[in-house]
């Protein structure tokens, strides 16, 4: 007799009926498979279920109400990562055996129902990441055996029930990411003596901190991002056991009035204290009062915008397990500690917008684990420690702007070779940019401007092929601008203006494809100013008060009188060739071909313009918690722009006004911690116009976030299946294009092979001239060398993942390929890989496979608004042969075997023939007289 069945880790598309057969089954967990639909019928035939997890599929619609009568022995059910709709279950509490109840991460709505107080047996409650509204009910603590209630990540609202504070058993309440208000109970530890994690954080929570001595087994206290006022009660030091203690964002201050309410004073009892966040309260207390207190054991302590006054203390150094110390944002005074150098495994120091002065002590050179040093906007002297060369291992960002250093730069610093962030502008720093400057082969920010620097630039500087942002405005330099900086390809932002540069403008400069901001103002150039590349984008603004500048009249500058005379040899015959020699039938008919593909292109091509006035953020920069917050509301439901495996991703504005996309991690899901550090770490350094960018990054303990470029016209699954949307062949075709160029400097252009796992529709964004821009990293692996594959475990999209993927957890180059075949597909058919039509033999690539005829395509295939008929469209030819090239394409990407796939690198070549010849034979077509771009309604 059949009693347990276990098919996890599959890719099953639906349960057979026959499996309700089954009466006597106990045990069924289907997890981790492609199941889709409702909930299977067969289902409901198992009278005898105990446990049914289906946890991780694609299934859809409502919990029929009468589920208990149908399951009545059901203990567990966990229906957990899938996409249920509608109420939950008005009956559930007919299910009087259950235990644990888990329907996180659905889109279940309306309120939590009062009878679910009628499941007495029930130990886990798990309700998160959905959209219930309404209060959390009362009757949640009559649930004398719970021991985990979590509803983070809802719209609940009204006050929290005081009932729940009386569950004995309760070992963790999650409430956070809601609306709750109202206060606390003054007492709430008496009832739950059991409770070891109370999670609160981003509600409008307030009132006083209530008295929790008495939950003295609590390990996690998070009660940051609320309204909560007074002191903060010097009860918490009797919670012994307390690894965490969140309190940040609220105007909480400190009672020094008496030892006895002084929290202070008892603070190192806290002897298991790992992380302490208290940032953004007005503390109102000196720095060394406070850290004679503090407990060895803290790794994580975080006092920005404290009103914190006074000296650091030298007795700093006792903290020896600091991993991460910020104090920005204060009022601090005096020197640094050389003491801070025995914190040896500090990673992060943020002394930031302060009033320490100074030298740096070489001492901080000693952290040979610190990635952020960040001592910028205070009023340190002296000289940059030539010992942060011993750093170069470590050192990602290194701020020091805003101070009054007045030594050289030191030619160490160019030896930290994985630097990615400097800034130290605002300095009176003297001498030259050395050769060695170009050997930075990682920085994407370089911020040296308002200093005393003075010489040529050097030439070198062209082997920062992953620069961004660079600035030396307002120096001494001398000299020509270097033609080698035409070799900067990623470079958005360059500022030279206020030098004494002089020389022409190089026209290698038009080969800087990304730049938005150009400033050359205030120096001695002369000679035209280059038209091409991005030049056709730039203002006066951008060239004011130069020696003899000339160019085109809306540059507000005198015409160049020799431009005519001095073109170059080979257009002169080239024109010459084409006015006399040939047939002037021939010349009319190249010509017009010439002029519609220009027109094509130029409609694809050109970018936004951007105007030289804006000043722009230069510099990569932390940006706080409460930035983030203000930014997106609240992280408000309607600044969602959607959800994934690691987190949330929502659009905000940030305090500059530029528009970002901000990705929030679940740090409760396993391995959420390495999913942000690898895709911070790996994203910060990529660089590529078809990849998405990261503008910054927020890391704490309980929160991190990537902040990343906004892509105004969303993502490709969303032009593809949105109803009132198109995309025309060519505009797919130039999509694709991108996509394969990003994989392939993925997989070929960057130092060592990265390989994305998990491309898709979703994953691939539009900005506004639908350029696109593959994005989340978040599961990517990074290769030893050459095509090689690693043995692991996968996050990659059901559909979309390639064969060895499921069967052996390999991963490689070749899967992306794999992956990048089945989304051509589907941008051209407007199918998804997992369409119902797909089942038993028949999958997605058989089906293409089949359409394909000799020399064309079978009806029905391709999306119907490509493809008309022979009658009705001129182009049908050429697109007929279009597509048909582009799915064979396609397939040679999705070869069984890995070894049988082509590379990215020969992708790009075939698509770019295609597109090529689709181009010269549509060319006299109405093609070219329809609009490329049909916006949204």
């Amino acid at each position: 007799m059949l009693l347990e069945i276990y098919l996890d880790n599959n890719n099953f598309k639906e349960i057979p009926n026959e499996m309700g057969s089954l009466d006597k089954l106990e045990n069924l967990f289907v997890q981790f498979n492609t199941l889709k639909g409702t909930l299977p019928v067969a289902l409901f035939n198992m009278s005898s279920l105990t446990s049914l997890a289906l946890h991780l599929n694609n299934l859809n619609g409502s919990i029929p109400d009468n589920v208990c009568q149908h399951l009545p022995r059901i203990q567990l059910l966990d229906l957990t990562d899938n996409k249920f709709s509608g109420p939950l279950p008005s009956k559930l509490w007919q299910c009087r055996e259950m235990q644990v109840l888990a329907l996180s991460s659905n889109k279940f709505s309306g309120s939590i129902p009062k009878n679910i107080g009628n499941l007495t047996q029930i130990t886990q409650l798990h309700l998160e990441l959905n959209n219930l509204t309404g209060a959390i009910p009362p009757e949640i603590g009559g649930l004398r055996s719970l021991e985990v209630f979590v509803v983070y990540g809802n719209n609940l609202n009204g006050l929290i029930p005081s009932t729940i504070f009386n569950m004995s058993m309760i070992r963790t309440i999650s409430l956070g990411l809601n609306q709750l208000s109202g206060s606390l109970p003054a007492n709430i530890g008496v009832g739950v003596p059991n409770l070891e994690k109370f999670v609160l954080p981003e509600n409008q929570v307030s009132g006083v901190i209530p008295n929790l001595s008495d939950a003295s087994k609590l390990t996690h206290l998070d009660m940051g991002r609320n309204s909560f006022t007074g002191f903060i009660p010097s009860t918490l030091c009797a919670l012994t056991n307390l690894q965490v203690l969140g309190l940040e964002m609220n105007t909480l201050t400190i009672d020094i009035s008496t030892p006895e309410a002084n929290i202070l004073s008892c603070l190192a009892n806290l002897r298991n204290l790992a992380a302490m966040y208290l940032t953004g309260n007005p503390l109102n207390v000196t720095v060394p009062v406070f850290f004679e207190n503090l407990s060895t054991s803290l790794q994580d302590l975080r006092l920005a915008l404290c009103n914190m006054r006074g000296e650091i203390p030298s007795e700093i150094s006792n903290l020896s397990s600091l991993a991460a110390l910020d104090l920005g944002y204060n009022h601090l005074s005096g020197p640094i500690p050389a003491s801070l150098g025995r914190l040896r495994n500090l990673q992060g120091l943020y002394l930031d917008e302060n009033k320490l002065q100074g030298y740096i002590p070489y001492e901080i050179c000693q952290l040979e684990n610190l990635v952020d040093l960040f001592l910028g906007v205070n009023q340190l002297f002296g000289s940059i420690p030539p010992c942060l060369g011993n750093l170069a291992t470590s050192l990602r960002s290194l701020s020091l702007e805003s101070n009054l250093l007045n030594s050289t730069i030191p030619s160490t610093l160019w030896e930290v070779a994985f630097i990615l962030h400097i800034n130290l502008s605002s300095n009176s720093l003297t001498g030259s940019l050395s050769d060695d400057t170009g050997k930075l082969k990682v920085v994407t920010d370089m911020d040296l401007s308002n200093n005393n620097l003075s010489g040529r630039i050097p030439s070198n500087i062209k082997g920062l092929k992953d620069l961004v942002n660079l600035s030396l405005a307002n120096n001494n330099f001398q000299g020509p601008i270097p033609s080698s900086f035409g070799d900067l390809v990623s470079l958005e932002i360059l500022d030279l203006s206020k030098n004494n540069l002089s020389g022409v403008i190089p026209k290698s400069l038009e080969r800087l494809l990304h730049l938005k901001y150009l400033n050359l103002s205030s120096n001695r150039l002369q000679g035209e100013v280059p038209t091409g590349g991005p030049f056709k984008n730039f203002s006066a603004q951008s060239f004011l008060s130069n020696d003899a500048l000339c160019g085109a009249p809306r540059l507000n500058m005198s015409p160049c009188k020799s431009s005519t005379k001095h073109k170059p040899r080979s257009r002169k015959v080239g024109l010459f060739i084409l006015k006399y020699i040939i047939p002037g039938i021939i010349s009319a008919i190249l010509l017009a071909v010439s002029i519609s593909m220009l027109i094509l292109h130029k409609k694809r091509s050109v970018p936004v313009v951007i105007e030289a006035t804006l000043s722009p953020q230069l510099l990569w920069r932390r940006v706080s918690h409460l930035e983030l917050l203000r930014a997106t509301n609240g992280f408000n439901e309607r600044n969602l722009l959607g959800s994934g495996g690691f987190g949330s991703v929502y659009k905000g504005t940030l305090s500059d006004g530029i528009d970002v996309a901000v990705k929030v991690f679940k740090l409760q899901l396993e391995g959420g911690f390495k999913s942000f550090d690898r895709e911070c770490e790996m994203l910060s350094k990529i660089r590529h116009r078809n990849l998405i960018k990261v503008i910054s990054c927020c890391s704490q303990t309980d929160f991190k976030a990537l902040v990343l470029n906004y892509m105004p016209n969303g993502s490709l699954e969303k032009w593809l299946y949105t109803e009132n949307s198109s995309l025309s062949i060519l505009q797919r075709m130039n999509i694709m294009v991108d996509v394969s160029l990003a994989l392939e400097y993925l997989h070929h252009g960057y130092s060592i092979p990265i390989v994305h796992c998990d491309l898709k529709p979703s994953n691939i964004l539009l900005d506004d001239d639908m350029v696109a821009h593959v994005a989340d990293f978040g599961i990517a692996k990074l290769l030893g060398g050459g095509d090689s594959m690693t043995q692991t475990m996968t996050l990659a999209t059901v559909g979309y993942m390639a064969p060895e993927y499921g069967m052996e957890g390999i991963v490689s180059t070749r899967g992306d390929v794999y992956s990048f075949g089945i989304v051509v597909m589907e941008t051209f058919t407007r199918r998804k890989p997992t369409d119902e039509m797909f089942v038993g033999e028949m999958n997605f690539k058989q089906w293409i496979t089949k359409s394909l005829l000799p020399d064309a395509i079978k009806d029905g295939v391709v999306d119907d608004n490509l493809l008309g008929t022979e009658q009705n469209d001129d182009d049908f030819v050429s697109k007929r042969d279009c597509l048909s090239s582009i799915m064979r394409l396609a397939l040679a990407c999705c070869a069984e075997s890995p070894e049988e796939r082509i590379s990215m690198k020969e992708a790009v070549a075939t698509l770019k023939k295609i597109k090529t010849k689709f181009l010269k034979d549509a060319a006299g077509g109405a093609l070219l007289n329809r609009p490329l771009v049909q916006h949204f309604n």
